[in-house]
């Protein structure tokens, strides 16, 4: 395998995962991510050298599908924890629990 084929596998497969991401779906995640991390092994397997327009123009296309990746996992966080606080009343006022109020009086 070339290391442009590993790179477009790495694509292709970040890809997959933005799309698991954005419908939340967690077995197509755990296989896009397998699919990444097999592949980013395979670059590095190839090794380092020099590497040509093409070659750095996949990669760069790497780059900013990951930030993609970071981003929409970053706010899926996000997302979690506001509900989380709401659900245990830590959303409304920072710190605030209804059950505690008295105890500040």
């Amino acid at each position: 395998m070339k290391r442009r084929d590993a790179l477009i596998r790495v694509i292709d497969a970040l890809h997959a995962e933005i799309a698991a991401l954005k419908s939340n779906d967690v077995a197509s995640l755990e296989r896009a991510t397998a699919d990444k991390l097999a592949g980013i092994e395979q670059v590095a397997l190839l090794g380092t050298g020099p590497a040509g327009t093409e070659i750095r123009e996949l990669a760069d296309e790497a780059n900013r599908l990951n930030e993609t990746c970071r981003i929409y996992t970053n706010l899926m966080a996000a997302n979690v924890r506001r509900r989380l606080q709401t659900l245990t009343g830590d959303g409304a006022v920072a710190g605030y629990r209804p059950g505690l109020r008295a105890a500040y009086a």
